[in-house]
Order: structure tokens, then C-alpha cells, then sequence
């Protein structure tokens, strides 16, 4: 079978959220932090960098581990995490890594400066370098370094930084007091400087010397931290910041308030003028066709990620949750169109992601590849693990499956081509249920078939299609308990 470049891009088995994307000498790499298969926090494990040729984007791989926390001078029990990074090739022709330390589900992640590293290769072993700092040599902690972002702005090394508390600048005066005073040890921060104009919460830039460490510039507020009234209401800035210039345009992305969708604001200035886009992708879908957050197609928590230009054609890096968990993200693509008008369109997340056109409908994909799974109710689960009965992408004994599919659950896939009018669907699962299986085709019913509580075993049902064209699949299920689903097998 041929393989494809659909979501998740990389193997089944590695979960890599925060990705930033970049080309370099014709390869693209996914710079991202490194999550643990049913983890129980964010980023357990060390940084390993994936790429593939920008010719071949099924073809992923990696060299290992690329970096340790433990490299770190910085490195404690309390603070042994790395979260999301960003690389940047110098004036020098190395290549620089920018991150944070932190701790248990975030603590900690707040009042440290930004670490660097630096290798000869964009995926070689990193070294320790040193960490983001002043003139004097004292660390650099002006607001909140979190989620660097780091571009070569033609010789220019810029710094992008922050992160926001939810819904904290919009909270009534007297609460954002009480707020101060909470979250002044989490921030690392006086009550003063949290409550200063502009206070310690946004999206910052700096620049960096030659050093690649050393602050060049003064700290500069890049969109209001309020929001009422300007283009950024109701999609603030939260996290996630990434850069990208296009020409002559600086386009900074950034994960909103929201948590699931991943917005971009435009400027003709580095540092200042940006305006609100749009969302470039969600993803519970919300806002694609004007979907609410309560009709959400998936369960939705943190979403990290950027654009980069492959191959003649532009794409957008996010996560997906697994594990029903906020603590299991797994990276994922989509391909977009920048407008001559610089605007981009959100676009639907995907089962066929890179491929960048539908799969074929031959041969066994893997379950896992559905890009919608919901059973009518989804929830927002960030910074935190979900222990309602939903229906979610999980692994057990070394397998990769969609649990807990009931009545009321949909599994989506985007898209297929059928090479054949006719044919089979095998489906392999686990029943514990008793009913009957439905197959739908852009929601016309194309195959059926009667299930039991009879363990694991494989569905062979009978297709015809109308229309063997770029079809959404979607798999239902009606009548009494569940069945897990592991893949999906096509035959003429």
C-alpha cells in the first residue's frame, strides 16, 4: 500500500505538540516538545526533531534524541520539562534552540528566563548554551517568557514571547486584584508588576546581539492586552507565539483564549501596527461554516503550531488531543492559501492532512486517522485529563484505537477517493455491543452490518457508492454498548 502523508504526520507512536515548522536546505523539520503515550502532564520527555524531504512529506523520520532537560544548567526536580521550542538558523550558519523550563502541568513554567541551545545541524545533537539574557548578564525576565518564538529577520534576530492569563483582563477590577494576589507565586511576579499597565500578561518581542542570548532592545508590547473594542476581541492572546514573514508582511500566530483554535494577526512592522486575521484552524472545527463551541467535533484543549511554505505550497502545523487528555498531542497539518489580500481562510481539519488531497479508498488505514470523533457533546479539557465516558484515541499492548464508540458517536474521515463503485469496508474492532453499524458516505449510507459482544474480530461489509469523489466517510453505530474500532481496510 502507498504510503501517505495523512494526520497524525508522524509515526503512531510519537506525540509531538507545539510544532514549529521550518525548511531548511530542503528538508522540512517539526520543532516541538515531546509528550509521553498516556502521559500525565505536559512534555515528560526529552526534545526529539522529526523532518522528511520537502518532496515527500509522508516520509518522516528522526535521529533520536536531539536534546535533554538535563543539559540544562537551569534543570530541577521541580522545573524538568521542556515546553514548546523554536529554532532559528544564525548569522553564523548555526542553529539556535529557544525554550523554557517547567514543572508539573505548567507550575513553575512562568518565572524563568529563556533557555538556548546550539548545534552545527537542524537535527544534530544540541549543547547547551546559556540563557536569554541582559546586558549585565542577569537573567531576562521582563514579563513572562513563555513559548519563544525566534526569526532571522535579514541578520535581525527577533524574540517573540509571552503568555496571558484566560479571560484575566476582561475580569472586573476587583477580582483581577484577588487574581493578582493568587497568581503572583505562579507568575513569579509582585502584585505591582501584574497589575502595572502594561502589566506582566501579552505577546512581547526583543531583540537579541550576534550572542544570541544577549537583549538588544528594550521589551515591546506587540498586540493590546485588552481587547475590547480592537480587532483582537473575543480571540486574545493566550499562548503558542510563533513569526513569519511573507512578503514584506509579518504574519504572528498565536493560540487564543480560546485554546483550541489557532489565530494570526498581520503588520507591516515587527513590533507593532499588528491587526487581528482570523482563526486558521480549530480544533473542535468551531467557527469553520460558523460551528459553535458547543457543537465542537472533537474534544478541544491547548492547540500550538505555525505556517511554512513547502514545496510551492503553504501548510499549517497544530496538535490533536488523544487519551482523552490534554497530555497526549499529537501533530498534525493542514494545507492553506495566503491571500493576495494577506488573509488566510480557516480551513477544516482532516484526516488527509499533508497529502493535500483525498486519500484512496484501498488497502488498511490505521482508525486513528479520523479527524472528527464526537458524540454529540465534546468537551474543552485543558491542562487536564477528562474521566467522563467519551469516545477518544487511546493505545493499549502496543496498538493505536478509537475507544468507546456508542450510539451517539460519530467517527469522521476527510476524505476519500474510491477507486471502485463497489466493493468491501473491513472494519476491525472489539465489540461489547449489540447492534448494527452504519457507513456513510457524505452522509448517504453506502454499507451496513449487524455487531455482537463478540471480542475482537473483523466487519466485512458490502459498499456501493454514488459518487466515488473526495467523499467524507463517517462510521455510526446504533443500538446498545461499545465497540473500540483499530482500522479500516478497503477492497474492490
Amino acid at each position: 500500500m502507498k504510503k501517505y502523508a495523512y494526520n497524525p504526520i508522524l509515526p503512531l507512536d510519537k506525540y509531538i505538540p507545539d510544532g514549529e515548522p521550518h525548511v531548511f536546505d530542503g528538508r522540512v523539520y517539526l520543532f516541538g516538545s515531546h509528550d509521553r503515550e498516556g502521559g500525565n502532564t505536559f512534555c515528560e520527555l526529552d526534545y526529539e526533531f522529526f523532518s522528511a524531504p520537502i518532496d515527500d512529506l509522508s516520509n518522516w523520520s528522526s535521529n533520536g534524541i536531539n536534546y535533554c532537560s538535563k543539559q540544562d544548567a537551569l534543570y530541577t526536580n521541580e522545573r524538568p520539562y521542556m515546553y514548546a521550542p523554536d529554532v532559528v538558523r544564525g548569522n553564523d550558519g548555526k542553529y539556535y534552540l529557544y525554550y523554557c523550563l517547567a514543572g508539573e502541568k505548567g507550575s513553575g513554567g512562568y518565572n524563568g528566563p529563556v533557555s538556548v541551545a546550539v548545534c552545527d545541524k537542524p537535527d544534530g545533537k544540541y549543547e547547551y548554551l546559556g540563557y536569554v539574557k541582559n546586558r549585565d548578564g542577569t537573567p531576562f525576565n521582563k514579563y513572562v517568557c513563555f513559548d519563544p518564538a525566534v526569526i532571522n529577520d535579514g541578520g535581525v534576530i527577533r524574540l517573540y514571547y509571552g503568555t496571558s492569563m484566560p479571560m484575566g483582563v476582561c475580569l472586573p477590577r476587583f477580582v483581577r486584584k484577588i487574581a493578582s494576589t493568587v497568581l503572583g507565586k505562579t507568575y513569579g511576579k509582585s502584585r505591582a508588576e501584574i497589575t502595572a499597565e502594561p502589566g506582566v500578561w501579552g505577546a512581547n518581542m526583543v531583540t537579541l546581539c550576534d550572542d544570541m542570548q544577549t537583549v538588544e532592545s528594550d521589551a515591546v508590547r506587540i498586540i493590546p492586552e485588552k481587547t475590547k473594542g480592537t480587532s483582537f476581541e473575543n480571540h486574545a492572546f493566550f499562548e503558542g507565539s510563533s513569526i513569519r514573514k511573507i512578503n514584506g508582511m509579518y504574519y504572528f500566530i498565536y493560540s487564543s483564549q480560546k485554546n483550541h483554535e489557532l489565530c494570526y494577526a498581520v503588520s507591516k512592522e515587527p513590533d507593532r501596527n499588528f491587526e487581528y486575521g482570523g482563526t486558521i484552524v480549530s480544533t473542535g472545527d468551531v467557527g469553520f461554516d460558523g460551528r459553535k463551541e458547543k457543537d465542537r467535533l472533537n474534544v478541544t484543549g491547548t492547540t500550538h503550531g505555525s505556517i511554512e511554505f513547502i514545496n510551492g505550497r503553504w501548510y499549517v502545523f497544530y496538535h490533536r488531543l488523544t487519551h482523552a487528555s490534554d497530555y497526549s498531542r499529537q501533530a498534525c497539518a493542514e494545507p492553506i492559501k495566503i491571500n493576495e489580500d494577506s488573509s488566510i481562510c480557516q480551513v477544516e481539519i482532516s484526516s488527509s492532512g499533508l497529502e493535500a488531497k483525498p486519500l484512496s479508498a484501498s488497502g488498511v488505514y490505521p482508525a486513528v486517522i479520523a479527524c472528527n470523533i464526537t458524540n454529540g457533546r465534546m468537551p474543552h479539557i485543558s491542562n487536564r485529563r477528562y474521566n467522563g465516558n467519551i469516545p477518544k484515541i487511546t493505545d493499549c499492548r502496543g496498538e493505536r484505537y478509537i475507544a468507546d464508540i456508542d450510539r451517539r458517536t460519530a467517527v469522521c474521515y476527510k476524505w476519500f477517493d474510491f477507486v471502485s463503485d463497489t466493493g468491501e469496508i473491513i472494519l476491525d474492532i472489539d465489540s461489547h455491543a449489540d447492534g448494527k453499524i452504519v457507513v456513510f458516505a457524505n452522509r448517504i449510507p453506502i454499507a451496513s452490518a449487524a455487531i455482537t459482544p463478540c471480542g475482537r474480530s473483523k466487519i466485512i461489509m458490502q459498499y456501493k457508492v454514488h459518487d466515488a469523489n473526495s467523499q467524507t466517510l463517517s462510521i455510526n453505530f446504533s443500538g446498545k454498548g461499545t465497540f473500540d474500532l483499530y482500522t479500516i481496510e478497503f477492497k474492490e
